[in-house]
């Protein structure tokens, strides 16, 4: 099995909700995404997935939520834009893009700061 990783990010704005202290005021952060597949096999290539592909789609992904008001989104109109949970809606949205008889996504990590930050997995 093997384990690749892309770091990239995007700067947002939320409030956490249904929080009592500072943070549930609108605030805004320069989150940094860290994405880790698996890949069970290589291609004639070399490559379990090519970076240029998997840090691709997570830009186009993190482009539906760079420079927006979080709490507005659809994904979070439910749930408070914790880390926590962006990082859990980010697993499930590239996995979607990503999943394949090869290839999963095997966790995501959100940072806030340098830091703080929050994973998911299954």
């Amino acid at each position: 099995m093997y384990k690749l990783k892309v770091i990239t990010s995007f700067a947002a704005a939320h409030n956490l909700t249904h929080y009592q202290g500072e943070c549930e005021n609108l605030h805004g952060h320069n989150w940094r995404v860290e994405v880790t597949v698996s890949a069970k096999e290589l291609d004639k290539s070399g490559l379990g997935v090519d970076f240029k592909v998997l840090k691709s789609e997570t830009n186009l992904l993190l482009k539906t939520l760079d420079h927006k008001y979080l709490n507005e989104l659809k994904p979070f109109l439910e749930i408070s834009p914790s880390s926590e949970n962006i990082s859990r809606y980010l697993y499930y949205a590239l996995g979607e893009r990503l999943n394949n008889n090869n290839v999963k996504v095997e966790m995501i990590t959100v940072w806030e700061s340098d830091a703080a930050c929050a994973s998911y997995c299954e």
